[in-house]
């Protein structure tokens, strides 16, 4: 087998690798619609801050619940800057179903402060446990997460978009939860695959990572299976320090672009992490740095930068529907009687191989014909303008 077939057949086996199956079976209960004793089930939302990924997830799994029939089916709306709490707005006032009711009073937002986030986190669960007034509660990425999967309340909750809630030490273990209503999905090999086939494709020595040294920074960055592959494969992590969870977008924003020029000058590769700092203003000042050095990246987002300039990633195969969909049964069997703890938390979703060729030509890197043809995305150009010099 020649080389770069070797590398094919690695890219094509790490994207098919998976230790548990995204269709497993779940223990039997139901996910029709139904009543709570002749009343409609009330729904609470919960997050650190705006992200991204929140309001996809949030999409997604409603638009899973109107495919179930929990929710009338109707268009979406576009929110402005994909505003989970417009979009809240809009489910608590305009979504029409007979089954669940999303409580316009229950949307809660810690805006990446962390005195906000003691006061809001604290406020919660007080409702939580004394009110009884809400029947599931959206915990939206890590720091709602670490906030609620505790025994203060017992109130079912579904914990979203987060990198590694074992590591965050959100979930007792891929299998169990460590709560019986707390409930959070865990793709357990998602990074790893990245960082392995970022290294079949580059072989790089030194590989840069930006991240915020908290525990939930170095989650998402996933930082210990990155040093699980560098051990392995005896490459060098080059560290540098950002900030992140902060209500400071600017000094985000700064940290993140200062880290990477300091990067660009020692390292071979970069592995573009996900967080506050990496965004639509930033990420082409840096993917400007990438083909100015000539440096090969990977986003661990996704598609979506690589359409930007990043060179390589891995993406959602069919976006975030299969994502929302499995939420969506999760919401339809704790509504039918299951604890969060019963129902599986391991969803591996499947996957694209995303290469960005106009970045691979003008850093110089080779890509053989049947790495092309290995690729389920293949950006001929760079979408967003470059800023100026």
């Amino acid at each position: 087998m020649q080389p770069m077939l070797k590398i094919t057949a690695l890219i094509l086996c790490l994207l098919l690798f998976s230790i548990a199956s995204g269709t497993e079976k779940q223990k039997d209960f139901s996910i029709a619609p139904t009543l709570k004793n002749g009343e409609k089930w009330n729904i609470g939302y919960y997050q650190g801050g705006d992200f991204e990924n929140y309001y996809e997830y949030l999409k997604s799994s409603v638009q899973g619940l109107m495919t179930l029939g929990w929710i009338e089916d109707t268009p979406i709306p576009e929110f402005k800057n994909q505003s989970t709490h417009l979009f809240w707005k809009w489910l608590s006032t305009k979504a029409e179903s007979r089954y669940i009711r999303f409580l316009d009073d229950a949307y809660y937002t810690a805006d990446w402060d962390k005195e906000s986030r003691k006061v809001t986190s604290e406020k919660l669960i007080k409702r939580l446990s004394g009110s009884k007034d809400i029947d599931l509660i959206i915990a939206m990425g890590t720091w709602a997460g670490k906030d609620l999967a505790n025994n203060k309340h017992q109130v079912n909750t579904l914990v979203m978009s987060t990198s590694n809630p074992i590591m965050s030490r959100i979930i007792k273990s891929n299998e169990d939860s460590g709560y019986d209503h707390v409930h959070a999905r865990v793709d357990p090999l998602r990074y790893e695959r990245q960082v392995r086939i970022f290294y079949a494709m580059v072989k790089f020595k030194k590989l840069g990572v930006a991240y915020e040294d908290t525990s939930a920074g170095r989650s998402y960055a996933a930082i210990d299976l990155i040093e699980k592959v560098a051990k392995e494969k005896n490459f060098e992590v080059v560290r540098c320090l950002t900030k992140s969870d902060i209500a400071d977008k600017e000094l985000a924003n700064k940290s993140v672009t200062g880290c990477f020029e300091k990067l660009f000058q020692s390292v071979d590769a970069i592995y573009v992490t996900v967080q506050g700092g990496v965004n639509s203003k930033t990420l082409p000042k840096l993917v400007k740095m990438a083909l100015d050095k000539k440096v090969p990246t990977f986003s661990q987002m996704g598609s979506k930068e690589v359409r930007k300039g990043i060179l390589l990633s891995i993406s959602r195969k069919g976006g975030y529907k299969a994502i929302g969909n499995y939420f969506a049964t999760v919401f339809a069997r704790i509504f039918n009687g299951a604890k969060p703890r019963e129902l599986s938390q391991v969803f591996e979703e499947d996957q694209n191989f995303a290469i960005n060729l106009k970045t691979a030509e003008l850093i110089g890197f080779y890509l053989h014909a049947d790495i092309i043809a290995a690729a389920d995305e293949i950006y001929h150009e760079i979408e967003a303008p470059l800023p100026d010099p």
